[in-house]
């Protein structure tokens, strides 16, 4: 399979989703818009991964690529039918792109639960995995309305839509999995996600969260691996 990556933030990046991904013998192909790189014909890609990132959804005019990117994600997805995987920015990215929307929310950061919803327990993409399910959590955003023909698999407390579902392979997630050792220690050198850390958890906040991450490593790539191969199977599925 090749895929095409976009990002927002190097430090962003698909994690240890790549090291599943080069074990089976994928390829992909890395865009960073933030640097001004513009995204290749999708001609030739069988699937659009779109990650994370520091800007919101609605600050075109501050990031003028954001327009394109969404047109490009929408014609992907609704025109060429490519599977698509989301994850933060990029699962708020898809439900804009396709008619929901995305506000502010409550800012999560830190380790939480998020749980299946009655949809999301029947659904392949979240097979194998709890009901309730500890994740990463980095954002202050959320998709508060989705858009038409979406399903929500997966919620919190502070945030409805944690996990959605569109059509038979474009699929996302609010929270994180794909986390490796130095994924706090680098996420926290983004001023704005320090900013955030700081203000929910305090002047030692990275030091908690990398220890409250470490102390789930197991646990988190396990989960990861599992939504690889859920999300692997689907998309083969056409």
């Amino acid at each position: 399979m090749r895929i095409l990556v976009l990002q927002h933030a190097r430090a962003e990046h698909p994690g240890i989703l790549a090291r599943f991904l080069r074990a089976d013998g994928h390829f992909w192909h890395t865009v960073e818009l933030d640097e001004g790189e513009a995204p290749p014909p999708l001609d030739g890609f069988d699937a659009l991964w779109v990650m994370g990132g520091p800007m919101d959804v609605w600050q075109e005019e501050e990031f003028p690529w954001l327009a394109e990117e969404k047109r490009l994600i929408r014609a992907a997805v609704t025109e060429r039918g490519l599977p698509f995987l989301g994850l933060c920015l990029g699962h708020q990215l898809l439900a804009e792109a396709l008619g929901g929307e995305v506000a502010p929310g409550v800012p999560e950061v830190g380790v939480m639960e998020v749980r299946l919803t009655g949809e999301g327990r029947g659904h392949p993409f979240l097979e194998g995995l709890p009901e309730r399910l500890a994740v990463l959590q980095w954002h202050s955003s959320e998709v508060t309305r989705l858009p038409p023909g979406a399903l929500c698999l997966a919620a919190s407390p502070d945030c409805a839509v944690q996990a959605m579902a569109w059509g038979g392979r474009a699929l996302t997630l609010q929270f994180h999995l794909e986390v490796e050792a130095d994924t706090v220690e680098s996420w926290a050198a983004i001023p704005a996600y320090a900013e955030a850390l700081q203000a929910t958890l305090g002047d030692d906040g990275a030091a908690q969260l990398q220890a409250q991450v470490a102390a789930r490593a197991d646990a988190f790539a396990a989960a990861a691996e599992r939504l690889y191969r859920n999300w692997m199977r689907m998309a083969a599925q056409g």
